[in-house]
């Protein structure tokens, strides 16, 4: 009997050898949060033995590097920032909202040079995140700084050997105290304050729930997948940037940078029945701004309510629905990023539809369908609007983003019956609702949303954002307006549907950046370059310092 158990249990050594490679990569992968350097060295001499291959070694230590630096900055920008905000030393905010804009403005190269420097990555990378670095910088610096340090220690142990932990010994041991002690301390705070403090089990238990629902993950917990299947597409084209040749006709193929009004001027020029008309306030200073949008209201007859917008800007950030001259004066003053005017399409109903068509083809397809929902709270005559969202099974969820949009309003009790809409921007960041939609996706839509793309000059993937009212005639192709077209970096955001499985998410999304990657190389063959990777890089440091300035979006 013992030796048929025996017998039963014990591995083949084809097995063993089959998960071994699995075991050395989760090793090196958990050993970079103690030591990262120490991690990426043994993986180097077993590269040098032969023991473990580049591709097992390489992702591995990159990736456990990553983490940890996106750890390093969540820590400090969602536990000690927020324990700073609440406690006595907030009295200093002016002293750190001056440093969030220094910050914004240098952080990047400092992020890279705190890469080679002894016991600077700790200190660093946390101030990032107290400093509220924009969260796709951040993991874009370090995650360029982090592929090619990976590869440098990798290469060094496994060349050089023994002589590389000399040379790194010191800068280890110190990051290592370095990193004990600011892990220390950090606990000591926050239990401190947890147990002492005002402590808030419902918001600790909505915190946890956040993490069963993918959708509402934050960028750096669901982006890296789809981040490493973008390099693995930039190496089978031979080209990282290939991708912003898809819609030659908008700046960068509409990754970053790209002006909506442009876009926007070459749809009303097309297609004007079915664009939402815009157009770009003129000016430098505030009087000459507030007049420039008085005469283009006059002009075209644009009444209140309607939309003020950035002409650059991503995941609908800056975009209000102004009700009156107060409202458009306060938001020219806070914005001095270009700016512009759009004619509000009441709807109420959006949705967004992403479309594609290569080159050589003669016509389009539909990808994907969003329905977007926007949600409201009803009154009941007793409870404040901050009860009423941190109840609602759903807005709780992001009752910080709703609460600090109606930061005026939170303690306002709304009559019974009473229902108030929670978010104006059919943008999921911002707390909209999204839905599969691709019921509305008949042969007349299709045929008219590709009459309206093959009108734009170079255009070829990208999503239209497109208020209607009717839904039987969006499926009749009539009767919409589009606010928005953006281009290959937007997303089939169909994905956030919550009866979707994050692995269905992410088969969507391979799925889109495959046509992004496909049509750019289409049009490579054609003549139509690639944006440089500097330009793509100077344009998204300087909307990213622009972006730390626009103001909370409705």
């Amino acid at each position: 009997m013992i030796c048929f158990m025996t017998e039963t249990l014990s591995l083949s050594p084809e097995a063993i050898a089959d998960w071994l490679p699995f075991a050395k990569a989760a090793g090196f992968f958990f050993a970079t949060f103690v030591l990262e350097d120490a991690a990426a060295i043994g993986a180097g001499w077993l590269l040098a033995t032969g023991e473990i291959s580049w591709p097992t070694a390489f992702a591995a230590c990159f990736l456990g590097i990553w983490a940890g630096d996106a750890g390093l900055y969540a820590m400090a920008r969602y536990a000690g920032r927020g324990w700073f905000e609440r406690s006595s030393w907030n009295k200093f905010r002016h002293r750190v909202a001056r440093s969030e804009k220094w910050f914004a403005e240098q952080g990047g190269m400092i992020l890279v040079f705190s890469r080679m420097i002894p016991g600077a990555r700790l200190p660093t990378y946390l101030a990032a995140g107290f400093l509220r670095m924009p969260l796709p910088r951040f993991l874009l610096v370090t995650g360029m700084a982090s592929f090619f340090w990976t590869f440098l220690v990798l290469y060094l142990s496994r060349t050089f050997g023994t002589a590389v932990v000399h040379w790194l010994s010191a800068y280890k041991h110190t990051g290592l105290l370095v990193l004990l002690f600011g892990l220390g301390a950090l606990v000591v705070v926050q239990s401190a304050r947890r147990v002492l403090s005002n402590f808030d089990l419902r918001r600790w238990t909505v915190a946890l729930n956040r993490l069963r629902h993918w959708e509402f993950w934050p960028a750096w917990m669901f982006y890296p997948p789809v981040a490493l299947y973008g390099l693995w597409l930039g190496l089978k084209y031979r080209s990282l940037t290939v991708a912003t040749a898809a819609n030659p006709g908008i700046f960068s193929g509409g990754f970053v940078g790209e002006s909506k009004m442009e876009t926007l001027r070459e749809l009303m020029a097309t297609s004007a029945e079915f664009t939402a008309e815009a157009e770009l306030v003129g000016g430098d200073s505030i009087e000459e701004r507030l007049a420039s949008l008085r005469e283009i209201c006059r002009r075209r007859e644009i009444s209140y309510p309607f939309i003020l917008k950035p002409d650059v800007g991503q995941r609908g950030a800056g975009v209000k629905l102004i009700r009156n001259e107060s409202q458009a004066c306060a938001y020219l003053k806070a914005m001095a990023a270009p700016v512009l005017v759009q004619r509000y399409a009441e709807g109420p109903n959006e949705i967004g539809m992403f479309y594609y068509r290569f080159p050589q083809e003669p016509h389009g397809h539909i990808f994907a369908i969003t329905e977007k929902i926007f949600p409201s709270v009803n009154g009941d005559g007793r409870s404040t609007l901050a009860e009423l969202i941190r109840r609602d099974p759903r807005a709780r969820f992001m009752a910080d983003r709703y609460l600090a949009r109606w930061s005026g309003r939170a303690d306002e009790v709304l009559g019974a019956g009473e229902s108030l809409k929670l978010v104006e921007a059919g943008n999921h960041a911002q707390g909209c609702i999204f839905r599969d939609g691709m019921h509305f996706g008949t042969p007349a839509l299709l045929g008219r949303i590709d009459a309206i793309s093959q009108r734009l000059r170079g255009f070829h993937i990208g999503r239209y954002d497109i208020r209607y009212a009717s839904a039987e005639d969006l499926r009749n192709g009539i009767n919409f307006q589009i606010v928005e077209l953006n281009g290959a970096a937007s997303e089939a955001t169909s994905i956030y549907d919550a009866r979707n499985s994050l692995c269905d998410a992410y088969r969507t999304l391979f799925r889109q950046w495959d046509l992004v990657f496909a049509i750019g190389h289409a049009n490579r063959q054609r003549g139509c370059a690639p944006t440089p990777l500097s330009l793509l890089w100077n344009k998204w440091r300087e909307y990213s310092r622009q972006a730390a300035t626009y103001p909370a979006a409705d």
